[in-house]
């Protein structure tokens, strides 16, 4: 990979740039169907031929490569998360407020040193005893039975009650929330999640979230959305600084509608792949001390979100293309994870194998900060399912898939045990 140039050593351009030559019928994007099932022969093809890969009809640039994905995530100046990070609502004007993840520094750096006051490991750590009683709980339910939904039943609710939970929304409410959450990612044809369905339900969460952090002002109680409202920092000039409103219920919802989506396509990866690999299913069965690898190598084989959009703020020469300022980027971390550049033999799923890092949960200054949680709530669930389900089987042909052009998983996962 070339170094990048200097935006002032290359002539202003169309935003479409000038791309190497591509075989005419290698396509992908995030929105076609019939590619989302199974996109890694695709971004195996885009790994070795068109590792900068041009798509016209949607104007953006894709990077597949492990070393390239990586590269962007240590350079966050040169390509920037302000101008959003999904690709159908990105926008040619950065913002200068708003989540968290849809921000650069330095006004990144003073919020995730805010809102981490609040988000701590000893809150996560915690949890644990929260998680194992709630896992206890949702698969005991399944006992007897000789079929239930591994996502529906399991999967999807373990994170929505968790973070409900550890932001303090109450026990009425949190099946509402959830559903709202899960409106949040309905997706219509070419507009993808920009939808009246999940604008609404995303409005609806503001709305709630807004009035339970104004409660937490006026009658504070021992809860994360508490924190949120008392945390504060020192900034550089001396100044106290505090979460608006605004920005403490950003990075609740954040934190609601990411953690939830991602831990519950998580898991749905978890009931299939080990359905498929018995063996190793019944390693980590015998030997649960290997559970915390097989959810790294869950992670790096299938990653929940597999797709993160970027801004490039300035030309660079990337594998013999030319791709200029202003191009929105494509980070396929699902790719990256089975990069052979990276990983020997990355298309073969294996719990043992031995690896320093994968980019499932980011990397540099938007690692993503409930990562902690993830991993608790995976090894936990799994480490709880497999004491009361050591086999099942999954109804393939009754499983639903739920792909955006950010998150592919599984919404539903009927299995048999």
């Amino acid at each position: 990979m070339t170094e990048h140039s200097s935006s002032t050593d290359i002539p202003d351009r169309p935003a479409r740039g000038i791309a190497a030559d591509q075989p005419e019928d290698l396509y992908w994007d995030p929105f076609d169907e019939t590619l989302k099932a199974d996109p890694h022969r695709v971004w195996k093809r885009l790994r070795d031929e068109a590792p900068a890969y041009r798509n016209e009809h949607h104007d953006f640039w894709a990077l597949s490569r492990f070393e390239d994905v990586e590269r962007a995530h240590r350079e966050p100046r040169l390509f920037s998360s302000a101008h959003g990070t999904v690709l159908e609502l990105m926008s040619d004007e950065p913002a200068r407020q708003g989540m968290m993840i849809f921000l650069d520094p330095p006004e990144h750096t003073r919020l995730r040193r805010l809102v981490s006051r609040a988000f701590t490991p000893r809150r996560v750590a915690e949890l644990e005893d929260e998680v194992r009683s709630l896992c206890v709980a949702l698969l005991d339910a399944q006992r007897g039975k000789s079929r239930f939904d591994y996502v529906a039943d399991f999967g999807a609710r373990l994170p929505a009650t968790v973070i409900a939970s550890l932001l303090g929304v109450p026990a009425e409410d949190r099946e509402t929330v959830r559903e709202h959450i899960d409106r949040i990612f309905h997706l219509e044809p070419d507009v993808g999640m920009m939808n009246e369905v999940s604008l609404d339900a995303m409005g609806w969460l503001f709305e709630y979230v807004g009035g339970q952090l104004e409660d937490r002002a006026v009658c504070p109680v021992n809860d994360m959305l508490t924190d949120l409202v008392q945390a504060e920092i020192t900034d550089d000039d001396g100044s106290i600084r505090r979460l608006s409103h605004s920005e403490a219920t950003e990075f609740a919802i954040l934190l609601v509608s990411a953690g939830t989506e991602t831990v519950a396509r998580l898991m749905g990866w978890a009931g299939l792949l080990l359905a498929g690999h018995p063996d190793q299913r019944a390693d980590l069965a015998r030997e649960p001390d290997l559970i915390p690898n097989a959810v790294e190598e869950l992670l790096r084989y299938e990653a929940p979100s597999p797709v993160q959009g970027r801004w490039l703020t300035e030309s660079i020469d990337l594998h013999g293309c030319r791709v200029p300022a202003n191009s929105k980027i494509l980070l396929l971390t699902g790719s990256a994870g089975r990069d052979e550049r990276a990983f020997p033999e990355p298309d073969r799923f294996d719990v043992r194998r031995n690896f320093d890092l994968h980019v499932s949960f980011g990397y540099g200054i938007h690692f993503c900060i409930g990562a902690a949680l993830a991993r608790l709530e995976g090894r936990v669930a799994l480490e709880e399912t497999l004491k009361r389900f050591p086999e099942w089987s999954v109804d393939v042909g009754n499983a639903v898939p739920l792909h955006t052009s950010t998150v592919r998983g599984y919404s539903r996962l009927p299995i048999e045990v």
